[in-house]
C-alpha cells in the first residue's frame, strides 16, 4: 500500500559500490548497492510512495545499470546536469559535500527545476558507447602520434608508433562496427542517410549526433543550438553592452560539428554563403566558425523533423 503523501521525489547520489537515496521532502535518506540485488530493494522502497520524479546525475556510467532499471519499473527519471545541481546546491546555501547531501540536492532540485524527463533510448545509448569508445581511441592516438615526434629515445620513439598503429587497427574496426549498427536499425538508418545528404556532413559527425543528441529533430532550433552549445547569450547589464557568448551544451558533439564547420565552406553552397558574408562583415573567424555550426545544426535538425533530405534550393 503507498503511504498517504502527496507525492515524493527521489534523489539518487551514485558511485561504483553504492546509491546514496534521500526521498524529498521528507529527507529521510537511505544507501542500496548498486547492483541488482540493491536495485530490486531500492524499487521495492519506492513503490511504498507515489512517487513523480526520480533523479540523478551521470557519474561515467555507473548510472546505466540504475537507469535502465527504474525505467523498466515504470518510474519518470530525470538524468541532471551536475554543474547545474552545483549551482542550485551553491544558491541554497548547501555549502557541506557529502554523497547523502549530494542526493538531498538532486532531490530539490528536481522538485523545484522543472524540466523533460529522460526518455529511454537504448538504441542510442547503445551506438553512444561505441561512438565514445572511438573518441577515446581517437585521443589516444593524438596523444601516441604526439609523443612519437617529440621523444628523444629512439625505443620510445618505436613504441609509440607501434600503439599508432594498433590504435588505427582498432577505430578502423569501431568504424565498421559503428556502420553495422546503423544499417541494421530501421529508424537509425534513415536519419543517417538524411544527415549524410548534406555536404560537409561526414560519417563520424552523422553517428555522433545520432547517438549523442538523439533529441535532434524534436527540438526548435533554438533548443538544438542550445543542446549543443553553440547558441549566443546575452551579456548586458544598465548600459553595458558586452560580448554575446554560447556556454554549455554537449561538448563532444561541439567538438565533432567545429570540424565539420571548418569544412563547410568548400563543400556546402548555404553554409560558403554564410562564412562569405561574415567575413565581409569583418566577423572573428571563431565568430564566423560557430555561426556555421549553428547554421548547420539548426538545417540538420528541421531535416529530421521533416524528414526531408537536402537540397540547395
Amino acid at each position: 500500500m503507498k503511504m498517504a503523501q502527496s507525492g515524493v521525489f527521489v534523489g539518487i547520489d551514485v558511485c561504483g559500490r553504492v546509491l546514496d537515496i534521500c526521498l524529498w521532502p521528507s529527507r529521510e535518506t537511505f544507501q542500496v548497492a548498486n547492483d541488482q540485488q540493491g536495485h530490486e530493494a531500492l524499487i521495492a522502497r519506492l513503490k511504498m510512495f507515489t512517487v513523480k520524479v526520480v533523479g540523478l546525475e551521470a557519474s561515467g556510467g555507473y548510472e546505466r545499470s540504475i537507469l535502465k532499471a527504474l525505467f523498466a519499473a515504470g518510474f519518470t527519471v530525470r538524468r541532471v546536469n551536475p554543474w547545474r545541481v552545483h549551482c542550485f546546491a551553491k544558491a541554497a546555501g548547501i555549502l557541506a559535500k557529502n554523497d547523502k547531501i549530494d542526493a538531498r540536492a538532486i532531490a530539490q532540485f528536481i522538485a523545484l527545476i522543472p524540466d523533460r524527463p529522460t526518455i529511454p533510448n537504448p538504441q542510442a545509448e547503445a551506438l553512444a558507447e561505441l561512438v565514445t569508445a572511438r573518441r577515446q581511441l581517437t585521443e589516444d592516438l593524438t596523444r601516441a602520434k604526439n609523443q612519437a615526434a617529440h621523444v628523444s629515445q629512439p625505443l620510445l620513439g618505436r613504441l609509440a608508433k607501434r600503439r599508432a598503429e594498433s590504435l588505427k587497427a582498432d577505430i578502423a574496426e569501431l568504424d565498421k562496427a559503428i556502420a553495422d549498427f546503423v544499417a541494421s536499425d530501421a529508424e537509425l538508418a534513415r536519419k543517417n542517410a538524411l544527415l549524410r545528404s548534406v555536404p560537409s556532413v561526414g560519417p563520424v559527425f552523422a553517428h555522433t549526433l545520432l547517438a549523442q543528441m538523439p533529441e535532434l529533430g524534436q527540438l526548435t532550433n533554438r533548443q538544438a543550438a542550445a543542446l549543443m552549445g553553440v547558441a549566443p547569450y546575452d551579456c548586458e547589464s544598465g548600459q553595458f553592452r558586452g560580448q554575446r557568448r554560447i556556454f554549455g551544451g554537449r561538448k563532444h558533439v561541439r567538438d565533432v560539428a567545429y570540424m565539420a564547420a571548418i569544412n563547410a565552406g568548400p563543400f556546402n553552397p548555404i553554409l560558403k554563403e554564410v562564412r562569405d558574408r561574415l567575413q565581409t562583415a569583418g566577423k572573428k573567424p571563431k565568430v564566423i566558425i560557430v555561426a556555421i555550426m549553428r547554421r548547420l545544426i539548426t538545417i540538420l535538425n528541421a531535416m529530421l523533423r521533416n524528414n526531408t533530405p537536402w537540397r540547395t534550393a
